[in-house]
């Protein structure tokens, strides 16, 4: 039998958006997952989803209609990500084996669609190569303040508004594809740009957490 976790961890979300989105997929989806399945299989299959949007985001070198395939997969990916968790909770089933698995898929799918991006003709690797490690920092951080407070800080930009930049940057790529556009004597795709912009934000949020991290760690030595 895993084993359980005997103080829930306080999950800290700041984005209404995160919220909203997680309660109407409790209401209407989580109650609806078959008594059988468990949440390491809900994880696996958005694992499975996240990969098959990795795989079609390479294929777009063949045509930009497989970022539909892009679309699917991250919304696949999205949905199981929130509802492990409740399937877990919900039913008894948190373990920590469970916890990890959900981490580790979630860095190793975020990583890989940013690079995949990176693979194709809409987003020079140059810049995809600066994103990704994004998502992957910030889960440390996170997993950092679940060993030493016990706490799930969600970041301000939390996985829906990861996701949601994935499905737009497929969007983008579909309507705009490869064409460029001169900014500051550089030619960029769409994608490119808004990568750009979008990476002012993250880089933010993940030097604030690992600060705040680090402060309230130093505050609980001196004490």
């Amino acid at each position: 039998m895993a084993e359980k976790y005997t103080n829930p961890v306080k999950k800290l979300i700041p984005s209404k958006l995160e919220t909203g989105f997680q309660q109407f997929l409790y209401k209407h989806i989580g109650k609806r997952i078959p008594k059988s399945a468990t949440p390491n299989q809900v994880t696996l299959v958005g694992a499975l989803g996240g990969l098959f949007a990795v795989i079609c985001t390479i294929c777009t070198n063949i045509s930009p209609i497989f970022f539909l395939g892009t679309i699917a997969g991250v919304a696949v990916h999205l949905i199981a990500d929130d509802l492990d968790g409740y399937v877990a909770r919900s039913r008894g089933m948190s373990s920590r084996a469970g916890a990890y698995f959900d981490l580790i898929t979630d860095v190793l799918f975020s990583t890989f669609i940013i690079l995949a991006f990176g693979l194709t003709p809409y987003c020079s690797m140059a810049i995809a190569a600066f994103a990704a490690p994004l998502y992957g920092v910030i889960n440390v951080t996170i997993m950092n303040y679940i060993i030493y407070f016990n706490e799930f800080q969600f970041p301000r930009l939390g996985p829906i508004e990861s996701h949601l930049a994935y499905v737009g940057a497929a969007l983008m790529g579909m309507i705009f594809q490869d064409n460029e556009i001169t900014v500051f004597d550089m030619e960029l795709t769409v994608i490119e740009i808004v990568t750009l912009i979008a990476m002012i934000p993250m880089y933010y949020e993940m030097v604030r957490l690992a600060v705040k991290l680090f402060n309230r760690l130093d505050k609980k030595d001196k004490e």
